[in-house]
């Protein structure tokens, strides 16, 4: 393909496409690398909202516990 010349209408066509699929590679890649940064900040969350309840409800937990002892 590298013989056809891009001055002529099917060189031209084969130019426009190969810019096209560079693009949509390129785009792929940055998709991919928004889902990763998403995909990050989501367990990021899940994390900070685990610390904060573990202990809190440990310590529910272990009152609920004390109570049902004591009776």
């Amino acid at each position: 393909m590298k013989d056809i010349s891009p001055t002529t209408p099917l060189g031209y066509l084969l130019l426009v496409l190969d810019v096209r699929a560079d693009r949509a590679r390129d785009e792929r890649g940055a998709s991919a690398v928004e889902w990763i940064i998403i995909a990050a900040i989501v367990v990021g969350v899940c994390g900070l909202i685990a610390a904060i309840l573990v202990p809190a409800l440990t310590g529910e937990a272990n009152e609920i516990s004390d109570e049902i002892r004591r009776q």
